[in-house]
């Protein structure tokens, strides 16, 4: 699940940015109006975490902005103005939800969590695929009445598949998703981490959810062929 930040404080945001990733969640920055803009119109994000006092747009422009053009991704705004004008203010334009600083990093990640749940046209509760299912939110899947422990990142690449059931993903549109849009690293890691979820979501359960289509990257099918 892929995440944008916009806040010119780059220590906060480089301090979400790893608690975010840490929980994991791909994380992409950007510290200005214009660019946060240009970012939440190029990209699929799940949520945007903006801040309200920008260089160059403000907050409140660049989530008007984005609700005028249609893209309903769920805002958080996150911001040092802590009155009830600007929090009004702040959801008139468009947000989600509001949170002032200081803030508690756990309340943060309770609040986005609340957001996907509720989600935009992006976000769906659950993703099923036959008998398995993915909480996106929660971050817990299982396949039946059995619940499948993943890591935080076998869980984001398990997702970027499920989103797009029954189409062929590749392996650098996996690694946006999931380590974020200024991924440089070798793509075979896409590979070790498919590997590992079949060893958790297939084998176990006698399935053949996660196909490689040689060449071109993994599908993953609600019509799970047995083993």
């Amino acid at each position: 699940m892929r995440l944008l930040v916009v806040d010119d404080e780059e220590g906060l945001a480089a301090s979400l940015k790893r608690g975010l990733e840490a929980a994991g969640y791909a994380v992409d920055v950007a510290h200005d109006g214009h660019t946060g803009l240009y970012l939440a119109r190029e990209y699929p994000y799940q949520a945007i975490v903006l801040d309200i006092m920008l260089p160059g747009l403000n907050g409140y422009r660049v989530c008007a902005r984005l609700r005028a053009e249609g893209i309903d991704t769920p805002i958080l705004m996150l911001t040092a103005k802590s009155g009830e004008y600007d929090e009004a203010e702040g959801l008139d334009t468009g947000a989600d939800d509001y949170l002032a600083k200081p803030f508690s990093y756990v309340v943060l990640e309770a609040r986005l969590r609340a957001l996907l749940r509720r989600g935009g046209s992006r976000t769906r509760a659950v993703l099923r695929i036959g008998d398995l299912w993915i909480d996106p939110a929660g971050r817990t899947c299982g396949r039946g009445e059995t619940g499948v422990a993943l890591t935080a990142k076998e869980f984001a690449v398990l997702e970027c598949l499920a989103r797009r059931c029954d189409e062929v993903v590749s392996k650098s549109e996996i690694a946006e998703q999931v380590w974020s849009a200024d991924f440089d690293g070798d793509l075979n890691i896409v590979e070790v981490y498919v590997s590992a979820l079949r060893r958790k979501i297939d084998i176990p359960f006698a399935r053949r959810s996660i196909t490689t289509v040689r060449g071109c990257g993994y599908l993953i099918s609600g019509h799970a062929a047995a083993r």
